[in-house]
Formats: structure tokens, C-alpha cells, sequence
């Protein structure tokens, strides 16, 4: 009999997204003359950039003919992708090298393996309430987790405590899922405790499309000092829709280099290449064609477009929540609206309560932590003509 890893013990016993399904399956199933309107799980709904989709059939064309076909490509990522997303950051006056930067299939699957890197007794410093990949891939690996709080009070953007040392410490701005966003002094903040504590930054910029506010920083790189401190991942689920496509990329500077026990050097990089190459084939030749499109003006301005369209979403969202005299957070810079549950009602409780009332679906704070327990998200990914038929069943509400 072989001995199980028995930290997923201590895991809840589903997914949070999971969970939230078997409810509503079960609802639609009581009731399939409702309508359900899901403004829940962050899972784009519009269509992909013409531009993006003609190079995701170049790149299939390009499979059927010898000359041009493709088998196994570079773990890393080919160049050409490499090279558009050096020249994305150039943009946003950030400096990076393309073999800092590893493709992979979302940041969610990197975020999750980057835990390979590191030693099973590190402190690992999580905001409460996180997005629940941090958390649970931490107790996969048997991990103790300091939990640092979020709340009302300091905007959901908690800051650093000099009593407290980390190790490794995950910071995700825009944040999911309370949209609020880190300034350039607070990140400065963070990234001066990192150096201090001589810790590891991992940094969700998985939302850094959203960014309309110039004052914002929507790379950890563009804070002094981050490049010896942090890795950045992010994500083209958002940036371009490609939540089904699956694209993103990880940036591990070379200046992460850090002594062993045994008094050698380690670089990050080196250590993530080798995970790579060792554990990951690679993104298809397909989709890093497709996803190079993304980089291009033509790609980059329809993909802004679809942005647009959810940022308005949000605004509907936030103002009908600020007619109702409800509290909330982000909405703006981010496509996550963050709001205190109405009637002193637990998020779960307000779960149940949209879904047999009025047919809207969202997530409850809770499954993201227990400072989100009276909390409740929801996203601008919908339709427009869902977001706002979802808005006006909830201004019947209360």
C-alpha cells in the first residue's frame, strides 16, 4: 500500500468554483423554467480579436505542410512570443530579457509550480482573503502559511509588518478578488521589506490589463529594486480572452540569486528552467502564434476593445451597488466588484439568497478566506445585456 501525500486532508473538501457549481446545478435542475445569470467565476465571454484568430490559422496552416511544420518547441517559449512581450514591457517603460521570460499554459498553473522552488520550512506570508491557488497549493505541499489581513479598514491592501518574517510572500494586484490595486509607494514598501527579510515576492499581475489609472504600477518591475526580490506572472486569459486558449508567461529576473546550505549560489531562473524542461513540453506552436498577435497593434487594439466592453460592465455593476447605499471595492482598474453582503447576511447565506431570488449567480467571500466571510464578488465578464438585466433583479432587492 503506498503512503499518500496527507496534506490534501487538510484541503476543504471541493473547490471553491466547484462548489459553486454543484449548487446551481442542483437549483437549475429543481427550477429549469429559471434563467440563471452567472457573474461568478471570472470566465470571459467575448469572442477573440480577428486579428488573433488569423494567426492562430497561420499557425495551424503552417502544421500542414513539411516545411513549415513544428513538433516539440522550446519549454520556454519560442522567440518570437519572447521578444513581443520584452517589447510589451519596453512599452510600459520596464526593462526585462527575453530569457527571463518562460511561457506557459495561464498563471494559475505557474503560481501553483513555482512552489517547486522552494524548501518545504519557508514562511509563506498570504493576504486574507487570496485567491485559493496560494493557499491550497501551500497545504499540498504540507506548508505553514501566515496569514496576513485585508480588510475594510486598510482597502484590502494590506502592507508589510517589520514583527513578522517571510519568505516567500504572494502579492496579486489588481487583486483577485477584492479589485483593489497596490500604489507605487506601497509596493515600494513591500518590495524594501522583501529585500530586508531577504524574501521572495510572487507577484499575480494576472489583471494588469484593467489598469486605466497612469499613476498605477501594473508590473512589479517598475518598483526599485524589485528585479532582486520578485517573480511576475502573468496572463493572456484576460488581457485577450484566452481563458479556453490557454497563454501566459512567468518573468524570473537573474538577479534572483540566493545562497544554498551548503554556501553555493542558486539562481531562481537557472532553478525554473530546469523545472521546465524537466516537468513541461511547452505551449503549442498554435497557440504562441495566436498569442503573439496579442502584442501587435492591431491585436492589442482589439483587445482593448473587449476591455472596454467589461470595464463598462463594471461600471453598471458599481452603480447600482452605489444606488443601493452598499460598500464596495475595486470596479475600477480591475473587472471585480467587492461588496459587504447586505442585512448582515454571511456570503454564503447571500449566496443562496441571489440565487433563489433572482437568479444571479456570484461568489461567496468566504471561499476566498475568512476576512471575505461577509464579502461577496462579482465579475464584469458577462454579457452586457446580462449584466444589466442581473442589476435591475437586484435592485428589487431589500
Amino acid at each position: 500500500m503506498p503512503k499518500l501525500n496527507e496534506n490534501y486532508l487538510n484541503l476543504q473538501d471541493s473547490y471553491l468554483f466547484a462548489k459553486i457549481n454543484q449548487k446551481v446545478t442542483a437549483y437549475s435542475k429543481e427550477h429549469p423554467d429559471h434563467k440563471i445569470i452567472r457573474l461568478g467565476i471570472g470566465d470571459v465571454t467575448l469572442p477573440l480579436g480577428s486579428h488573433i484568430i488569423d494567426e492562430l490559422h497561420a499557425g495551424v496552416d503552417a502544421l500542414g505542410s513539411a516545411d513549415s511544420f513544428k513538433g516539440y518547441g522550446p519549454e520556454q517559449g519560442y522567440e518570437f512570443l519572447r521578444n513581443a512581450i520584452v517589447e510589451y514591457y519596453a512599452e510600459h517603460g520596464v526593462s526585462i530579457a527575453a530569457d527571463e521570460i518562460f511561457i506557459s499554459d495561464g498563471a494559475k498553473s505557474d503560481t501553483g509550480n513555482i512552489t517547486d522552488l522552494f524548501a518545504q520550512d519557508n514562511v509563506i506570508l498570504i493576504p486574507d482573503p487570496v485567491y485559493p491557488v496560494y493557499v491550497d497549493t501551500n497545504i499540498m505541499n504540507g506548508r505553514n502559511i501566515t496569514y496576513i489581513d485585508a480588510n475594510a479598514e486598510n482597502n484590502f491592501l494590506p502592507m508589510p509588518d517589520k514583527n513578522i518574517h517571510a519568505d516567500v510572500i504572494y502579492i496579486c494586484s489588481p487583486n483577485n478578488p477584492t479589485g483593489a490595486v497596490y500604489n507605487h509607494a506601497q509596493l515600494q514598501d513591500w518590495v524594501d521589506y522583501a529585500l530586508a527579510n531577504q524574501a521572495v515576492i510572487l507577484f499575480d499581475a494576472a489583471y494588469e490589463c484593467f489598469i486605466t489609472d497612469s499613476t498605477l504600477p501594473r508590473s512589479i518591475f517598475e518598483i526599485k529594486g524589485a528585479k532582486k526580490c520578485a517573480i511576475e506572472f502573468c496572463s493572456l486569459s484576460k488581457t485577450a480572452g484566452f481563458t479556453g486558449t490557454r497563454c501566459g508567461y512567468t518573468i524570473v529576473p537573474k538577479e534572483l540569486v540566493f545562497t544554498a546550505s551548503n554556501g553555493s549560489e542558486m539562481s531562481l531562473n537557472a532553478m525554473w528552467n530546469r523545472r521546465q524542461t524537466t516537468k513541461f513540453n511547452g505551449v503549442s506552436y498554435i497557440v504562441q502564434k495566436g498569442a503573439s498577435a496579442v502584442f501587435t497593434i492591431e491585436g492589442m487594439a482589439q483587445c482593448k476593445e473587449n476591455l472596454a466592453y467589461y470595464q463598462e460592465n463594471a461600471r453598471i455593476i458599481a452603480e447600482t451597488l452605489s444606488k443601493k447605499g452598499i460598500r464596495y471595492f475595486g470596479g475600477i482598474n480591475s473587472p471585480y466588484i467587492w461588496f459587504e453582503c447586505p442585512q448582515q447576511m454571511d456570503s454564503w447565506q447571500f449566496f443562496d439568497y441571489l440565487l433563489t431570488n433572482v437568479q444571479v449567480v456570484g461568489t461567496p467571500g468566504a471561499g476566498f478566506g475568512k476576512n471575505g466571510q461577509n464579502f461577496f464578488r462579482l465579475t464584469s465578464f458577462g454579457s452586457r445585456e446580462n449584466t444589466i438585466e442581473a442589476m435591475e433583479r437586484f435592485k428589487k432587492l431589500f
